[in-house]
Parts: C-alpha cells; sequence; structure tokens
C-alpha cells in the first residue's frame, strides 16, 4: 500500500514530485521520500545522511561534481515532511519520490523510501510499491553471501540483487534482480539521467506513463498527473521494463518484457484503494464503483427508503446503486477529515467514541427511514457493527447493508494491509451469521461474477485481475505457505 512517483527532463522535478506525492497521499501515510539526481554535491554542516533519511541543517555548499543522489525523507504526511528549505536541497532535473502505509510494526524511519545505493553501476535511488512473495528467501540467501541490511523492506532485497549483478550495466542488472523477484512490484529507479520503471508479470499494482511539455512523469495513478497538468501517456504494461533517458526530447523505450501466463491486476484497486478521479487498469475508478453499486442493487434488491454510503469509499458505490435501483441517495454519515490516525480516547462510558470522532449520523435524514448502507467491505465486522447501532440509536427505522465486494475471506500477499485469516469474519462465518453480529435487518455483498462483469473491459475479466482476498485462488502457487507472517516483509 504504497505510491509511487518520478519525473526526468524538469528543471522543477523535485517541486513536482512533491506534488505527485501530495495527490498520492491516500495511498500512503506513514512517510514521505524524494531523491533528486545532480551534478552537484551538497555538503551541509553536520549531515546527518541516508541513514537518517534527510540531509542534515546548516549552512549548504554547493559544488560541481560526478553525480550525486541527494535524498529528504521522513515519517509523516507529504506537507508535514517537505518544507521550502528541504527541497531546496533537492537540485537535478530527475527526481523520483514515494509515499508508504505500513504493516504492524513497519513504521519507522529505517523503511521509508526511496533506498538510496552508491553500487559499481552508479548511484541509484528505488521506490517500490508492492510485495515480494520470495522476500523473505531472497533476503536469507543475500545476508548468507554477507549482504548487510538496514531495513526490513523487500525493495532493500531488490537493491542488493542490483548491486551484485555481475551484468555489465545497471539496465541488465535491473532486469537480472527483477527476474528474481516473485510478486507484485511496480517500481521507479532513479539513476544519472534515466529513470526506469517496471511492472511485475502479473501487473498487481498499477503504473502509468505521462508526459508534462518536454518531460516524463511516471506514477501509480493518474490523479497525481491531473494535479501537475500531465497528460497521461499510457500504462507501464505488466512484465515491462521501461527506460525513460534524457534527451532533447527525452526518450522512453522498453527495454525488456517479462512474460506470464496471465495478468493479476488487484481488484481491491477498484473496489477501495485507488482514488475515484483516477485511470486504471484501462477504466475510472468512479465509473467501475458506481457500476459495482448497480450490480449489487439487481443482485440485492430492497424496499427502502434511502440509499447511504459509508464515506468516503462507499460514495460511488452507493450512487450506482440509487440510481439503478431508483431509491433516493443521501448523505446520511458525514465524516470528520480532521482525524489523525492516533487521539486521546475517554473512559468507557462514551460508548462507540472510535466510530463517532470519524463519521457521525444526520438524524433529519436518518431517523425514521428503511435505509440501504453501502460499504466496499466488512473486515472484521467490528465498525460496521457500531455503524448499524449508530444510525439504529439515530431512528433508522431498518438498516440494509449492502458491501460492493464480496465476502473478504482470506489475507492480500500482494501489497494490501489485510488483516490475517483469523481476523476476517467471513472467512470463518456465513453471511447469515455476519449480518446477525453486525445487528443489520438484512446484509447482502456483490457477487464474484457481478464484480468482474462490472470491471470488464473488452477482455475476459477472469483471467485479468486478481481475486484472491475473496476467493482464495492465489495466482501463484504455494503463496499462502510462503508469506506466512514471520516471512513477510514490507515494501
Amino acid at each position: 500500500m504504497c505510491g509511487v512517483f518520478g519525473i526526468l527532463n524538469h528543471r522543477d522535478a523535485a517541486n513536482l514530485v512533491y506534488l505527485g506525492l501530495y495527490a498520492l497521499q491516500h495511498r500512503g501515510q506513514e512517510s514521505a521520500g524524494i531523491a533528486s539526481v545532480s551534478n552537484e554535491s551538497i555538503v551541509s554542516e553536520g549531515n546527518i545522511g541516508e541513514a537518517c533519511g534527510s540531509t542534515g541543517a546548516g549552512e549548504q555548499i554547493i559544488a560541481p561534481g560526478t553525480p550525486q543522489i541527494h535524498i529528504e525523507k521522513e515519517m509523516g504526511h507529504v506537507a508535514d515532511v517537505f518544507t521550502h528549505e528541504r527541497l531546496s536541497r533537492l537540485p537535478g532535473d530527475c527526481a523520483v519520490g514515494h509515499v508508504r502505509y505500513s504493516t504492524s510494526g513497519g513504521s519507522m524511519l529505517c523503511n521509508a523510501q526511496p533506498i538510496v545505493a552508491s553500487t559499481n553501476k552508479g548511484p541509484i535511488a528505488l521506490a517500490h510499491n508492492g510485495n515480494l512473495v520470495n522476500g523473505a528467501d531472497l533476503r536469507k540467501q543475500l545476508e548468507n553471501e554477507g549482504a548487510i541490511f538496514n531495513s526490513m523492506s523487500d525493495t532493500e532485497v531488490i537493491v542488493h540483487l542490483i548491486a551484485r549483478s555481475k551484468t555489465p550495466d545497471l539496465e541488465a542488472a535491473l532486469i537480472d534482480a527483477l527476474s528474481q523477484c516473485r510478486g507484485a512490484y511496480s517500481i521507479v529507479l532513479l539513476a544519472p539521467e534515466k529513470i526506469f520503471a517496471a511492472r511485475d508479470p502479473y501487473g498487481w499494482r498499477p503504473l502509468v506513463l505521462g508526459r508534462l511539455d518536454d518531460a516524463i512523469a511516471v506514477s501509480s495513478e493518474t490523479c497525481a498527473f491531473d494535479l501537475i497538468g500531465a497528460e497521461p501517456i499510457r500504462e507501464v504494461r505488466a512484465g515491462e521494463v521501461v527506460a525513460i533517458e534524457s534527451g532533447n526530447p527525452p526518450r522512453v523505450r522498453v527495454a525488456h518484457q517479462f512474460k506470464s501466463e496471465r495478468e493479476a491486476r488487484c481488484i481491491f484497486e477498484h473496489v477501495y484503494f485507488a482514488r475515484p478521479d483516477s485511470v486504471i487498469f484501462g477504466n475510472n475508478v468512479a465509473e467501475i464503483r458506481k457500476r459495482f453499486g448497480a450490480q449489487l442493487a439487481r443482485e440485492h434488491p430492497i424496499a427502502a427508503d434511502v440509499v447511504i454510503p459509508v464515506p468516503d469509499s462507499g460514495v460511488f458505490a452507493a450512487l450506482g446503486y440509487a440510481q439503478e435501483s431508483g431509491i433516493p441517495f443521501e448523505f446520511g454519515l458525514v465524516r470528520n477529515h480532521y482525524v489523525g490516525r492516533t487521539f486521546i480516547e475517554p473512559k468507557q462510558a462514551i460508548r462507540h467514541f472510535g466510530v463517532k470522532v470519524k463519521l457521525n449520523p444526520v438524524r433529519e435524514i436518518v431517523s425514521g427511514k428503511r435505509i440501504v448502507l453501502i460499504d466496499d467491505s466488512i473486515v472484521r465486522g467490528t465498525t460496521s457493527k457500531k455503524i448499524v447501532k449508530m444510525l439504529t440509536q439515530y431512528g433508522a427505522k431498518e438498516v440494509h447493508m449492502r458491501i460492493s465486494s464480496p465476502p473478504t475471506t482470506g489475507p492480500c500477499y500482494y501489497g494490501i494491509d489485510t488483516p490475517q485469516r483469523r481476523e476476517l469474519i467471513a472467512s470463518s462465518s456465513s453471511i447469515e451469521q455476519i449480518r446477525e453480529f453486525i445487528e443489520a435487518d438484512t446484509l447482502g455483498y456483490l457477487s464474484e461474477e457481478g464484480m468482474l462483469q462490472a470491471a470488464k473491459n473488452g477482455d475476459d475479466p477472469s483471467r485479468l485481475y486478481c481475486t484472491a482476498c475473496f476467493t482464495g485462488r492465489y495466482p501463484l502457487a504455494n503463496d499462502p505457505a510462503a508469506c506466512e507472517p514471520a516471512a513477510v516483509l514490507e515494501s
């Protein structure tokens, strides 16, 4: 659950990467980082270097020299991490950046990206979205050969594979490294006068190319291009390694094409993760979510007075449900957008505080109504239970829960932060048992077939999408055995 962005051949490269990461903030809120490359060396008094993810404060001395990678990264949101001063320490016309959402135990500076290294093939900075299912095995092998790791990230495994490759240049070393990786990766790699962009052969995570005047950009989602005024060119295809090279104009070249028997685009990007205004996997996300909602209305109709989304992820599915069913759409739940991930909770006397601090019903819309409540998924069930109870307490006559995806029965091993199987309520409970637990009057999930048909884009959707978290059918063999919790590395 990360976002990557890069741009080549623009004098405001670092500033544009900052804006790109700002648009991708929904993909990661733990840390943010930007690396740039130039032929200038920056020496700061009290430089604390890459190990701490930042240049130090103090007087700057800028001198010409060999190509240098400059790195600034810190824990926190993009707008908080990057001040004018920090961005000024990132010279050059090429830069890449990363926003990170860690799983439990991984929220620390040593795991922030991009990861910078000096290699015998030149300096590099690597940013990665995804998860390598063989990352733990590769790390153990590298450690046995003497490699020293500074993080828990499987991204660092890729860096070591590049540095240790016996191939003659960086491009061949990157291809060699990726040929050893199994699982999900959408990466941007910064080097002097070029950026490499690559997706794994299954195409789990999105990655798209864009153009801004004479600059070429690469991003996890197109919404970042909208912010900086760039025009999307095309997706980086599944299995592609693309070289973006400096020139007038810059050159975009397919350096390598890995093959696989099928694609496995993450359907959960459309269900929840991607921003609604992005176009990924050939479809606008908002439109797909409306299709999910319309199909949900066809599969699970109900007599009701109002359709209410759980904001923000349920909004477009609720619009689709309302349009298909003819039931009026209302914002009956208001979200507080200024809630941080941590806050001081009161004593147990204030019930459901954790949900009400984020969501609150509009009594005049809810009271006396038969409600269709739309959400994208049910994970543990505890939040849905509290929302249903809140609506009932505010006078709802009936609450009919509708979910715009199938029951989530298994964890994801390809980069989405889902709980372990035993924590997923649908892994051990029937739909009727879940309904009883959340105390809804009725409960209906979108079927797998309906979901895939709604996401169809002229191809066979069953071969193009990964639905493992719903079906347990993992595209790579033996994935669950390879990814026991102790073995999973974080990207």
